[in-house]
């Protein structure tokens, strides 16, 4: 879909959206379109009651003095509540309608709106994003596709507004979040016979086009260093786990960078300690964390950030087999700290005990951000609305916790202490990699924390937010992107020169 921004015009061929805030008059633009349509719209919206609240939409079919096949009066709420993430909203509930019309070109007017805190530039800017958002499909497997699925679609967006110049270049840094958003999506929407590790590491590999080094490690470099935490998890997989390093040098030259890490399990069975069958393919989703990660640094590669950012993600694939680590092994981390395996299907958190100790180890950085779909039990705490925030930082967890309120991708900070260690206490080795039922993203996180070394560091527990995602107005694949936006919030507004 071909997005642009133009000056405000009514003689356009294909549909028409008109945005009208809930109560308001039609102005500016609107009223001229009413205008020419000799009061159409007006009758329209008395005939059905239309008011302009918030996700209601008035269809004028064949009004005439338009070129515009069909008019469509969008309400955008009140005034005084308007948002960037109402104007996404509109944006994609337009682009949903719009693909059962079989429409091939729409534009949008933005005129005759006022709203304190969002300017007219960026109203238009959130308008596109939420659109590009929606139009998301991933169904290149599909060789037989349904008759609803073969029409032609969308090809063309115009936005029209008298803030033309400020959208475009709004649009632009937020058209490089959504390429970002986009590729997490695809690595969280493919078959794990597609993605599994060394396929992964080869699509990070492709962040070199934007300036992003790159470096794969292999088992034998990672025995090398010691890290048998993560190298434990892929025993059972004919697959070669691997650890890839891609660092982002935006910023000043020497400057510590900002990382984060991913937890990228292909595909996770639960190793010996095996899951039920029921719903076990939603386990290519297990590398959630390593695609937003991977996504993130696409983000900040193609919006040209002015930070030094690394993006450390430990790929592995979770395998019963002969060779696979059995419940009751003992293995020696790379922090040097050694764990029993008390249920291998919690092992997200031994890769990441690796990926995060390297991290902090080598590249010395100003804070470390995790993301995982590290437990079942957030979903039962804060359902899909909320990620689970872990923090040893009041004040990195703030930046995350505004971060994500402005981008909608919202963190719930819950407790950490030390009377939870007790939970993961080992009388066999220095932790247990599993505490039990009760507590259990709590006592995951202070498992992760005994290996971030004092390192400024937080948690994201999405499981419940990074796969099979609810849909939404810009949002209707099962793989989210969640975290993309969020994380690259917390870089714009805090840590960039």
């Amino acid at each position: 879909m071909n997005i642009s921004f133009a000056d405000i015009s009514l003689a356009k061929p294909g549909a028409l959206a008109v945005l009208v805030t809930e109560g308001a008059t039609l102005r500016g633009a609107a009223a001229d379109l009413d205008g020419k349509t000799g009061g159409s719209l007006k009758r329209a919206m008395k005939a059905a009651g239309f008011s302009g609240k918030s996700g209601s939409v008035l269809e004028v079919a064949g009004a005439r003095g338009v070129a515009a096949g069909r008019v469509l009066l969008v309400g955008l709420g009140k005034s005084a509540d308007l948002s960037a993430a109402g104007m996404e909203k509109a944006g994609g509930e337009l682009i949903g309608r719009i693909e059962k019309m079989k429409e091939t070109s729409l534009s949008i007017v933005l005129d005759g709106i006022s709203a304190a805190k969002l300017p007219a530039g960026e109203a238009a800017a959130r308008i596109a994003f939420g659109a590009r958002l929606r139009s998301y499909r991933f169904d290149k497997y599909k060789t037989k596709k349904k008759s609803d699925e073969t029409k032609t679609g969308l090809k063309s967006l115009t936005v029209m507004t008298r803030a033309a110049a400020s959208a475009r270049k709004d649009y632009a840094t937020l058209s490089k979040i959504a390429d970002g958003m986009f590729l997490t999506r695809d690595l969280v929407n493919e078959p794990p016979n597609v993605l599994f590790p060394g396929e992964f590491a080869k699509r990070a590999r492709a962040l070199s086009k934007l300036g992003v080094k790159v470096e794969v490690l292999g088992e034998a470099q990672m025995k090398k260093l010691g890290m048998g935490a993560l190298l434990g998890v892929g025993y059972g997989s004919q697959h070669e786990s691997q650890l890839v390093v891609m660092r982002w040098t935006g910023g000043k030259a020497g400057e510590k960078p900002v990382a984060f890490v991913g937890k990228g399990v292909c595909f996770d069975t639960g190793g010996i300690s095996l899951k039920p069958p029921a719903g076990m393919e939603d386990m290519k989703g297990d590398m959630g964390g390593a695609a937003c990660v991977t996504g993130l640094m696409h983000a900040l590669a193609a919006r040209k950030a002015k930070v030094n950012a690394v993006g450390v993600i430990g790929l592995v694939e979770n395998m019963p087999d002969g060779k696979a680590q059995r419940p009751g092994d003992i293995v020696t981390s790379m922090s040097g700290q050694t764990i029993e395996i008390i249920n291998t299907d919690a092992e997200g958190r031994l890769v990441l005990a690796d990926a995060l100790w390297y991290t902090q180890n080598r590249f010395k950085p100003k804070f470390m951000v995790d993301l995982a779909t590290l437990t079942g039990a957030i979903m039962v705490a804060l359902g899909k609305e909320y990620a689970g925030l872990f923090s040893n930082n009041d004040k990195l967890s703030k930046q995350l916790s505004e971060a994500g309120e402005a981008e909608s991708e919202k963190v719930w900070r819950l407790p950490m202490g030390a009377a939870y260690d007790k939970q993961i206490d080992s009388q066999f080795a220095d932790m247990k990699n599993t505490g039990g039922r009760d507590g259990g993203s709590i006592t995951a996180a202070q498992f992760l924390e005994r290996f971030v070394n004092k390192t400024t560091w937080a948690h994201l527990d999405i499981a419940g937010t990074a796969m099979a995602s609810p849909k939404t107005a810009i949002n209707q694949s099962w793989g989210s992107g969640w975290g993309v936006r969020l994380l690259n919030r917390l870089v714009a507004d805090h840590y960039e020169a």
